[in-house]
């Protein structure tokens, strides 16, 4: 990324809070709660960022539960004091009516490049009330000219210095460093000091210290400890996060930040740091070794970089404590790992990929309300793809996954042929089953899926494994089976083409978003003809299980467990494909799990997804907390992948199933201007959850109790305003009392694997008994 060096002639104001403007004509006895929760281009912190798109679109959330918008106005001025006064002088869209709150483009004088404006929004609302105005908002305008641009990829986020020394990322937020100090700090040994913080970040360390003259001390630093209680120095074929330093002291009292060595991977799509930034190391403790006189340690900071992250947005917490440890490891994974603005890997290649990038998103939109990291992440690795075959259709998932939790289409609109490309529809053969090993595979292929690789192939699940009798490669696991459960690859393989149903099915829901009937009708059709060859030559109807190919007789789980996840499988087999899938246990990767949970809660096998959440196998998330790490791990243990780093966040699957599949929370309509409730709490007597939208926070708390032999549920549920759920309880149920009144379902319906009563929820606060 080039840094460009343009300085805004404007005054820049940091605050994230700005003082409330003046409200209108009415008094404030007369007005509501005003909206809350401004975005500009998905921004939460646009003050903090340039915007490049020459009609920035606006966003917002009505203040209170139970409203509901029946219209709106934006003002939209170049400056504070002449918003303040509702002299909007580039925009006033007059009272609008409807309901969108979401992606309002602007619609007024061109805004001008390197300039920043202020935006803030009243509404009416359904019953007729008129809110105050928001807070302002500021926005910057940065460079949009096509030829300032023209050596850039497409989207590419630029450096802005937007004042002196205050450098800005274009279109996403900017990482920034946080100061943490030491929950412990103690002398192992002579003149060793070690201090702990409380969980690993990516830092650099700041010492304080003073000398009585100059000396030479030695700095570790490093992600876990040896049995000494000091830094493990030996990390082996890991990149678990260590490092030694040589320090440099001055006589008298000076605070030092120690220098550590640039990460120099040579991975293609390597990020790395903005050129202002120091470098960074996962680590979670500093070792300090000290001449024998005269040296004094007088502080310790943890100074650790992170992309803006709200804890407060999200929260969970349960019956099971195992659960809530696992929340929180995933939880904190995604809040350390984007601290290069964009998904990637962890802390070896620092490079995105379409796999990884997929779980994060869905964990990151769960934990936080953050949309812009994942839309700058998907364009990237649209015009930089990875080589395995399923990855290119993941960004199908992450286009589809991109519109339903922020509710804005303009990456489906601006990247419809790509996307079209992705599906992999052109390796077709007359059945529809797609191969990655024919002479399908041209190069003018590849170069449309913007694909710049030598080894495109499928990969299934990773690391594989080793062959019996051979050594074991650091990057590969120690038996044949590997991360894969023994996949028998074949020309047309079962997962691929799982993959490529499921793309084929979201690429048809994207081309109706896009207005293209032709198109969705074609690639609905697709879906179907591929799904009926799989169940024809890939099925073993005699033991009622996928095998891994065609060719092979092997079945794996993973041949099993994506068909599961897609909903690819047959009413009348869904029962053997599950006890199949279960009979094979956690025989997949970090990544795997993520897909393996999936189909086990939509078919409503919760207990055993939750029995899988809280082990404590090797094969456990629990295991990555047992060894030492604060964050997912790239794989289960050492074990499994000598070379694993201790900050992978595609092992962070948690933190979207628990919301997405324990308690069910998932967009019905994009934007989550309706979206359902579909509690599977399995051995969970209580569940508490906060999960963020961008329509704001929903709260569910769910309590199970047993009179006798009846099974009683009580919910809390807060719908947000401007919204309405769809609360799915099973048809087991049969009273209904709904905030003190009784209730009768008339609609019941197939979901997770099992029948449930339907209780329609608008906004607003409810409690909610059924027995």
């Amino acid at each position: 990324m080039r840094a460009v060096g343009y300085l805004f002639f404007i005054v820049y104001f940091i605050s994230c809070s700005p003082a409330p403007s003046s409200m209108s004509s009415a008094s404030s006895e007369e007005l509501i709660t005003a909206p809350i929760g401004l975005l500009t281009e998905l921004l939460r912190w646009p003050e903090k960022a340039v915007i490049t798109d020459v009609a920035p679109e606006f966003s917002w959330r009505l203040g209170k539960e139970g409203q509901n918008q029946q219209a709106f106005q934006i003002l939209v001025a170049n400056n504070q004091e002449l918003l303040a006064q509702e002299n909007a002088n580039m925009w006033d869209s007059g009272k609008v009516e409807g309901n969108a709150n979401l992606d309002i483009e602007y619609a007024g004088t061109p805004l001008q490049a390197n300039t920043s404006y202020y935006w803030k929004v009243r509404v009416w609302t359904t019953d007729g009330e008129l809110s105050h105005y928001s807070q302002w908002q500021q926005f910057n305008m940065g460079e949009t000219s096509h030829e300032m641009r023209s050596e850039l990829w497409p989207g590419e986020s630029q450096w802005v210095e937007l004042t002196d020394k205050q450098w800005v990322s274009e279109d996403r937020q900017t990482a920034m460093f946080e100061d943490i100090s030491p929950v412990s700090m103690s002398e192992i040994k002579p003149n060793i000091y070690l201090a702990e913080f409380e969980k690993a970040a990516f830092s650099t360390l700041k010492v304080t210290i003073t000398a009585s003259e100059v000396a030479e001390l030695t700095v570790f630093l490093g992600e876990r400890l040896s049995d000494d209680g000091l830094i493990n120095k030996h990390p082996g074929h890991s990149f678990i996060g260590y490092e030694k330093l040589n320090l440099s002291i001055k006589k008298g009292t000076h605070e030092y930040q120690v220098q550590i060595p640039a990460n120099h991977s040579k991975s293609p799509h390597h990020q790395k740091l903005a050129p202002f930034y120091p470098e960074v190391l996962p680590f979670r403790f500093a070792e300090i070794i000290l001449p024998t006189t005269g040296v004094v340690i007088d502080s310790v900071t943890q100074y650790a970089l992170y992309y803006p992250f709200d804890d407060n947005a999200s929260s969970f917490t349960s019956s099971s404590d195992a659960l809530n440890r696992v929340w929180d490891l995933s939880k904190y994974t995604l809040k350390a790992t984007p601290f290069l603005g964009v998904y990637a890997d962890g802390n070896r290649e620092r490079m995105p990929y379409e796999a990884d990038a997929y779980i994060q998103q869905l964990g990151h939109y769960n934990v936080d309300r953050e949309y812009s990291v994942a839309r700058y992440t998907a364009k990237f690795l649209l015009h930089h793809a990875s080589w395995p075959t399923e990855w290119h259709m993941h960004m199908l998932m992450i286009a589809w996954q991109d519109y339903m939790y922020s509710g804005n289409s303009d990456f489906l609109v601006e990247y419809y042929t790509d996307l079209k490309v992705k599906t992999l529809h052109e390796l077709a053969r007359e059945d529809g089953l797609i191969s990655s090993k024919t002479d399908k595979l041209t190069q003018d292929l590849l170069n449309r899926l913007h694909y710049d690789g030598q080894k495109f192939r499928d990969i299934v699940d990773w690391p594989k494994g080793t062959e019996a009798g051979k050594k074991q490669a650091r990057n590969a696991g120690p038996t044949p089976e590997g991360e894969r459960d023994g996949y028998v690859f074949t020309d047309y393989n079962t997962v691929v083409n799982a993959y490529h149903v499921n793309v084929l099915n979201i690429m048809s829901d994207i081309a109706e978003v896009v207005g293209n009937a032709s198109d969705q009708a074609w690639f609905k059709h697709q879906a179907s003809i591929v799904n009926t060859s799989m169940l024809e030559h890939m099925f073993d109807k005699d033991k009622g299980r996928f095998v891994d190919g065609i060719g092979t007789e092997h079945a794996s789980l993973h041949a099993n467990m994506f068909p599961l996840a897609f909903g690819l499988v047959p009413e009348e087999h869904v029962s053997s494909v599950t006890e199949f899938v279960k009979s094979r246990g956690m025989a997949a990767s970090v990544y795997g799990a993520q897909h393996l949970l999936d189909g086990l809660y939509r078919v409503g096998e919760a207990d055993y997804a939750l029995s899988l959440m809280t082990s404590d196998s090797k094969r456990s998330w629990l295991n990555m907390l047992k060894v030492g790490s604060t964050m997912t791990t790239e794989a289960w243990d050492e074990h499994f992948k000598p070379n694993l780093t201790w900050n992978h966040a595609w092992g962070s699957a948690p933190a979207n199933v628990i919301p997405r599949r324990l308690m069910g929370i998932e967009p019905v309509e994009s934007g989550f201007k309706e979206f359902r409730i579909v509690p599977q709490p399995a051995s969970l007597s209580e569940v508490r959850l906060t999960t963020p939208t961008i329509q704001g926070p929903i709260y569910t708390e769910l309590n199970v109790s047993q009179e006798q032999e009846q099974v009683k549920w009580a919910l809390q549920i807060d719908v947000p305003a401007n919204t309405k759920a769809q609360l799915w309880v099973p048809a087991t149920f049969n009273q209904f009392n709904v905030n003190g009144e009784l209730y009768t379902s008339r609609m019941q319906s197939v979901l997770m694997g099992e029948k449930r009563k339907l209780i329609p929820l608008v906004s607003g606060k409810y409690r909610i008994e059924v027995y």
